[in-house]
């Protein structure tokens, strides 16, 4: 151990004895052998052994094939690929107090409606609350519901493990950019092949309720004929800009006091994914012109 910290060996063999604690600022790759037998917790520790200087650091873990693994072992390897940022410690244990069970101290004897409700909702729940008391202003994350006229799914005779499909159907809803959409894309046609038409449609609806949360839709209604969305209050989105799409001559705009917009379309070629597309451009362009 001594040598290698000395720099007389490049490689260090050792058991995972090495999570706790060590520090060799000069080590940059950690490769760990049967990575679905360790614990998240113990996962995360041996990944933060390696990077502890300016050097760029990797970590690989060796599993066997995914359908080889067990559920909550695939659940633990792709939550250390999805929070590799700094500051993800945190996101870390609350996944691994989800898989393992939180214990005597928060357990079912003494969680109360935390079982209901889950741990990460019970959290952010918790600091709102907190945020309350200190008399500030709690904005509320919009989730728009969507209501389209096409199918939109993960078929099952496409990822037929409900567990996962339920992960993936988490990440996505929960994806913040069309990048991050993206890259789930490619990881679905990396691991199942190329996605059904439907799974196509569900991607496709994903990136477009990352744009319609930033502009604080509460719902959106599409198909072959118009689109209708529901605008919060604190939408981004100024009336007044789009007063000149609404009092066009003939126009398929419509603004209604409580904050309803509506684009009528008159070919019946598009549905409900294609012509909320439209309707989303139309209305970035016309914030940039403005």
């Amino acid at each position: 151990m001594l040598d290698f910290v000395d720099g007389r060996y490049d490689i260090l063999v050792a058991t995972a004895i090495v999570e706790s604690g060590l520090d060799i600022p000069r080590a940059n790759t950690i490769i760990v052998d049967r990575a679905d037998h360790f614990g998240l917790a113990q996962l995360y520790q041996l990944r933060g052994r390696v990077g502890r200087s300016k050097e760029r650091a990797y970590c690989y873990l060796v599993v066997p094939p995914l359908d080889g693994i067990s559920e909550d072992a695939r659940a633990r390897i792709e939550a250390l690929e999805q929070h590799t940022e700094l500051g993800s410690g945190f996101k870390i244990a609350s996944l691994d107090l989800e898989l393992r069970g939180a214990g005597n101290i928060l357990g079912g004897e003494q969680s109360g409606n935390v079982a209901t409700v889950g741990f990460d909702l019970f959290c952010q729940m918790l600091d709102e609350a907190v945020h309350e008391l200190r008399g500030e202003t709690v904005v509320h994350d919009v989730d728009p519901e969507l209501s389209f006229d096409v199918t939109a799914i993960l078929p099952e005779e496409y990822i037929g493990d409900v567990g996962l499909r339920l992960s993936l159907y988490k990440r996505l809803a929960t994806a913040i950019d069309e990048a991050m959409v993206d890259e789930i894309g490619i990881e679905l046609e990396d691991r199942f092949g190329p996605p059904p038409e439907a799974a196509r449609r569900f991607l496709h609806q994903s990136r477009l309720k990352t744009e319609l949360r930033r502009l604080k839709v509460l719902g959106c209604e599409a198909n072959s004929r118009y689109v209708t969305l529901h605008l919060r209050a604190d939408t981004p989105l100024d009336p007044a800009k789009i007063l000149p799409l609404v009092r066009a001559p003939r126009s398929a705009w419509k603004l209604t006091p409580d904050m309803k917009l509506t684009c009528r379309f008159e070919s019946l070629s598009g549905n409900g994914l294609t012509n909320c597309e439209a309707m989303l451009g139309d209305l970035s362009r016309c914030l940039k012109d403005e």
